[in-house]
């Protein structure tokens, strides 16, 4: 296991400045994800951390040892990339071990490291197969046992899941997540489904445009965003966010470009009277019956998911919003939805939170 971390780390090709000076602490034995949209520089800084890219500036160490001038080789790191690349003509056996054959390690110790990672990934009885003979997911599962007979201090997941079918992904997750217990080495996982951040790591990283906008626990990051841009990001369906302006009277109160009115949870620092805003509200935070809250919406789509259901509306100011509704929702024009006020979210139209 080992303790990462980035100390100023930028990253430009020619004049394009791709990574900005990342601070970032990933605990020994961590499971950390790294999530964005894509060309936020979430590869670019694993494939750093790994030796694969060269850091314009700052510093890489592991275990607090500085490691910008050591080869990929000699870091301790372990990495699973989209492609599985896996030679057509070994078989699993042969694949899995082929690193540690290229590194001169004795046939007796290849042979228990790959029974062992093989028993961890329950692919003992592929061993002799070629990787034409496998399908997505176990192709995944031997790219894996490839990375586990290393010994590595950190695995590093370069968005293993990709190529999958939504179901395989799923079952992927949870084999991933309980690799992670068994083995609990240091883990950086990239990818740019904010799902499987949420429901993989023990710490999520939020990247846009090559600056971190927040770090910290899935559950911390979604109650308690810093931005708009994260608060949008994470959640599925995504939040709800309506443009209102304070009320010109001093009142704790927004009006919504429709009219409607809208009471305003407490505020540290209150906005000017006037000024425009952001509301955030959660498809789960607009059906309570102990809101205080109401809005009426003209319902575009309503998707039926069992025991939940999604009403899909058009807001005020003519964006989407999601109401999450339990009970059964009948086709209809419009959707009474109740927001609860006190799981509300203000933002400035920067972005910037103010509560």
């Amino acid at each position: 296991m080992a303790q990462i971390q980035l100390a100023g780390i930028s990253k430009s090709f020619d004049k394009t400045e791709v990574i900005r000076k990342t601070e970032l602490e990933i605990e020994d034995g961590s499971f950390c994800v790294f999530v964005g949209p894509s060309g936020c520089g979430k590869s670019t800084l694993l494939r750093i951390i790994a030796g694969l890219e060269t850091a314009s500036a700052g510093e890489v160490r592991i275990d607090r040892k500085a490691v910008n001038d050591v080869d990929p080789s000699d870091r301790g790191i372990a990495m699973v990339f989209q492609s599985y690349a896996l030679y057509p003509h070994m078989n699993v056996r042969e694949n899995m071990g082929f690193g540690l054959r290229m590194g001169g390690t004795p046939k007796a110790e290849i042979a228990a490291r790959v029974t062992r990672a093989a028993e961890i990934l329950q692919i003992t009885q592929l061993l002799d197969r070629r990787p034409a003979q496998l399908s997505g997911g176990q192709r995944q599962r031997v790219a894996i046992g490839r990375a586990i007979v290393r010994d590595p201090k950190v695995f590093l997941f370069d968005e293993p899941l990709s190529n999958l079918d939504a179901e395989l992904r799923v079952q992927m997750r949870v084999e991933i997540s309980k690799l992670h217990k068994s083995l609990g080495t240091t883990m950086i996982y990239v990818t740019h489904d904010q799902t499987e951040a949420m429901t993989m790591a023990d710490k999520i990283v939020v990247m846009r445009a090559g600056v971190i906008e927040q770090a910290g626990a899935p559950l911390e990051l979604y109650t308690n965003p810093d931005n708009a841009f994260v608060a949008g990001f994470l959640g599925s369906p995504r939040m709800n966010f309506f443009k209102a302006r304070m009320a010109a009277d001093g009142e704790n109160v927004a009006t919504l470009p429709d009219g409607q009115k809208v009471p305003l949870p407490a505020l540290a620092n209150p906005p000017q009277p006037g000024e425009e805003l952001l509301l955030g509200v959660r498809p789960e935070h607009m059906d309570s019956a102990r809101a205080d809250a109401r809005l009426t919406l003209p319902v575009d789509v309503i998707e039926h998911l069992g025991t939940t259901n999604f009403v899909y509306a058009t807001g005020p100011a003519g964006e989407t919003v999601v109401v999450e509704k339990r009970d059964h929702a009948d086709a209809t024009s419009h959707v009474h939805c109740m927001i609860e006020v006190t799981n509300m979210r203000v933002f400035a139209l920067t972005g910037a939170r103010l509560r």
